[in-house]
């Protein structure tokens, strides 16, 4: 399936073109981009349906990533942004999902529209581009930070694997057996979850803290290790805030995970033709990637929808969604 071999495994037009051509079928690479804009416009209803399901949410994962886009005699570095709500982490009930926004550049002002009327809980880095999402007089409400563990983690473990500066491998050691009692309480109910982070975490993050502490009034301002503990010190709230609230992940890893499909095909497309082009990828990138959290294939998912979708009642459209589908012999009878 064109749709699919394009987003769900890298293949850009040109080649399935030259693939096809092997085969003695002709088909221009231009009529196969007429094909994918045709079907993203048919699948549009679906990915308006995620985008509610996702942003009902009580807390959500948000990324993004670069993809270059043709521009005149250049490329332009446009962004593919991910909201990821994923409530297994802490036994919620509802299904995982994924929604993909595209933008033209890296501004503030394209999360504070994609968050326009959230008011939940947002895992993240510490992009400067959310704050006015953290500010208390917003509307409809503030936006509580929740900062990435993972990313701090990073900053110690490339300095102790690179330079093995002792602060830095002391540091991963410390992080690390926060990590290793959070894999154990993955999946347990939010209060459960509370509680033994309560019993068993907080007293290890504390530790933590106090070692940042004592070690950073050691070191110059300059010093790497210094900037790292800085990193998490200046954010100590938002990196805390889990110990108090079941429903907060220790990391975003949910939202890298989502983009790792889109770092993968930069290598083989190299390029978003424009910004159409970049929406589009937004829309199929939303499809493929909750199918994917939902266990579903991709493939047989879309052909089966695109097949049924024209004659399916609106007012039923969400049984098309991958959770409700997978339910039915839909799946056994498009495969």
């Amino acid at each position: 399936m064109i749709l699919y071999a394009k987003f769900g495994e890298h293949q850009p037009l040109n080649r399935q073109s030259a693939s096809y051509a092997r085969e003695g079928i002709e088909l221009d690479t231009s009529t196969l981009a007429d094909w994918v804009g045709a079907c993203a416009a048919t699948l549009m209803p679906l990915v308006e349906l995620l985008r509610c399901h996702v942003f009902a949410a009580e807390r959500l994962h948000g990324d993004d990533t670069t993809v270059p886009v043709l521009a005149k005699n250049k490329t332009a570095t446009g962004r593919l942004w991910t909201y990821v709500r994923d409530d297994r982490p802490f036994g919620g009930p509802d299904p995982p999902a994924a929604i993909f926004y595209y933008s033209r550049n890296r501004n503030g002002e394209h999360p504070t529209r994609h968050l326009a009327r959230y008011a939940g809980i947002l895992q993240a880095d510490a992009y400067a581009g959310f704050g006015e999402l953290y500010d208390a007089k917003r509307r409809p409400g503030p936006i509580t930070e929740a900062a990435c563990w993972a990313h701090a983690r990073r900053n110690f473990f490339e300095l102790a694997d690179l330079r093995k500066a002792p602060l830095a491998v002391e540091a991963v050691r410390r992080i690390d057996a926060i990590f290793t009692i959070e894999r154990e309480l993955n999946g347990l109910a939010a209060d459960d979850r509370r509680a033994a982070r309560q019993d068993r975490v907080a007293p290890l993050v504390s530790e933590l803290a106090d070692w940042m502490h004592a070690e950073r009034g050691r070191l110059s301002r300059h010093a790497e290790t210094a900037k790292a503990i800085d990193y998490m010190l200046k954010r100590w709230t938002a990196f805390t805030r889990f110990l108090d609230d079941g429903r907060i992940c220790l990391t975003n890893n949910a939202a890298e995970r989502a983009l790792r499909g889109i770092a993968l095909g930069r290598k083989a497309w190299l390029f978003a033709g424009s910004d159409r082009g970049g929406e589009r990828a937004a829309a199929i990138y939303t499809l493929i990637g909750t199918a994917k959290l939902n266990d579903v294939d991709g493939q047989v998912w879309l052909a089966d929808v695109l097949r049924r979708l024209a004659d399916h009642p609106a007012s039923r459209l969400d049984e098309l969604l991958p959770w409700h589908w997978k339910k039915t012999p839909a799946q056994a009878a498009a495969a």
